[in-house]
């Protein structure tokens, strides 16, 4: 019999997502100053550049460390410590006027993104049964919904203040939420204790920077150069080797025999399909938006109608966590994530001849916006049922981590798309209209291998009874008895 939510799980709930979307806040940030970069920095746009890949790689390291750190030490402690970071990054960035010191910034701001996978988790250890599965459903959209929402803020803000103003309002929104956090969530007692694996740390921390480094990097430097060929060759060496150590250690970093369990290994690798999936709608819609009318598949809209364009889809996503925990409950996660994926295909497809209008890219985005919400509603659930709870962080910060692969190498090979099929407009070489159309069906092709992919996950779960704590987990799941 299932009670009505108390205040507190309320408070929890809306304090966990806010800071999930704060944080992902940061990955549309400065799409709309980019292109000023070089001159407000006084920097090589090939330097500027690593104001973005520094917080994807940033990112890629921190997530699954401070997910191991939350199972030992606290989740709140480490969250607490994510949003500091988000602070302290945000004002570096706000007060610098050169490029190292916005480098660092943008570096520390990466380093906050374990707050979505650590919120899952305390979710998980603190709230009852019946409140969990659409609390993760939306604490897990929110990675979608704060880049959704970001990108039209950010574009208002650029072009009606000075660009410093948006970094001053994600610190601003970054001591909300660490106010917030420090009022309405709790410690969570469930903890694995033990030592830190810094050799692991540190492998896992090379191996993922030299695989994302070489991924977001390559067309710049060339896809067959020897520094983009090198980067995936001591990728290959330094995880498998890393991959040995794991195996061996008594506390690793990572653990490979949980990973590989069929559930969560067949989860992940799903997850990277939705990631790529989810993250070419992002790169297409807003610039066929503000592409000009005369190349006559472009739309000449602003940066900021682009962006509000894109904002319903995070709306959408955030409307649909609960339907996606109802679904969970009634017919298992598995079944979630294939609905999802199937949805965001059909939205790929319907862009491909809807693409003249501006309520047609409103209706893709927000047909797409459901589909991710879906998908991601149903990855904490699935992983969940297949880890103990004192295993939770880590477990959801490496499905996390799987997101952020796929949307790494869908940036890249879209960029390889645009770059390749070109069109001549006043002596200007532009993306033409088929090549947005090959990402589009890129787009829906990897939805559809993530719907093949999530179509090996086990039907019966089989949630890990640790205690009352993970057993609360067991309807997020639905899959158990």
């Amino acid at each position: 019999m299932s009670h009505p939510p108390s205040p507190r799980s309320n408070a929890v709930v809306a304090v966990l997502a806010f800071a999930g979307i704060v944080v992902s806040l940061m990955q549309t940030l400065v799409i709309p100053i980019v292109p000023e970069l070089p001159k407000l920095l006084d920097a090589p746009a090939s330097d500027t550049a690593w104001a973005v890949t520094a917080t994807l790689l940033a990112a890629a390291v921190a997530t699954p460390v401070m997910g191991r750190l939350g199972d030992m030490y606290g989740k709140r402690r480490m969250l607490l410590v994510s949003v500091v970071l988000l602070v302290t990054g945000s004002v570096v960035c706000a007060l610098s006027d050169t490029l190292v010191p916005m480098i660092v910034g943008r570096v520390l701001q990466g380093l906050a993104s374990g707050v979505i996978p650590l919120g899952i988790s305390i979710m998980r250890d603190e709230l009852p049964a019946e409140r969990l599965g659409s609390a993760t459903a939306l604490m897990s959209a929110s990675l979608g919904i704060g880049g959704a929402l970001g990108l039209p803020a950010a574009a208002l803000i650029a072009d009606n203040f000075d660009w410093h103003v948006l970094f001053w309002t994600s610190a601003g929104m970054g001591v909300v939420a660490l106010g917030c956090v420090l009022l309405f969530v709790p410690e969570s007692k469930v903890r694995t204790g033990g030592r830190f694996d810094l050799v692991g740390g540190m492998g896992m921390a090379a191996g993922l920077v030299c695989l994302l480094l070489g991924i977001s990097k390559g067309a710049d430097w060339g896809w067959t150069s020897g520094t983009t060929l090198g980067l995936f060759v001591a990728a290959v060496v330094i995880l498998l080797a890393w991959g040995w150590w794991e195996l061996r250690t008594e506390q690793p970093l990572v653990d490979l025999r949980t990973t590989a369990r069929r559930q969560v290994l067949v989860t992940n690798l799903a997850s990277i399909a939705v990631g790529f999936a989810m993250f070419a709608m992002s790169l297409v819609i807003p610039q066929l938006l503000q592409l000009p009318a005369q190349t006559g598949y472009g739309l000449g809209k602003s940066m900021l109608v682009a962006g509000l364009c894109m904002a319903p889809s995070g709306l959408v996503m955030m409307a649909t966590a609960p339907v996606s925990a109802a679904i969970s409950r009634a017919k298992g996660p598995k079944v979630t994530l294939m609905i999802g994926v199937l949805i965001v295909a059909a939205g790929y497809g319907l862009n491909i001849v809807l693409m003249s209008e501006v309520w047609h890219f409103i209706l893709v985005a927000c047909i797409i916006g459901a589909g991710v919400g879906f998908g991601y509603g149903s990855m904490p659930a699935l992983i969940m049922s297949a880890v103990p709870a004192s295993e939770t962080a880590a477990a959801n910060s490496l499905n996390t981590l799987m997101r952020s692969l796929g949307t790494s190498t869908a940036s890249a090979v879209a960029g390889v798309i645009l770059a390749q099929m070109t069109t001549n407009l006043g002596g200007y070489a532009l993306p033409s209209e088929n090549a947005f159309k090959v990402v589009l069906a890129v787009g829906a092709g990897a939805a559809l291998l993530a719907f093949v992919v999530a179509s090996f996950i086990p039907r019966q779960g089989s949630p890990v009874t640790d205690g009352p704590v993970a057993q609360a987990a067991e309807p997020a799941g639905a899959t158990a008895k």
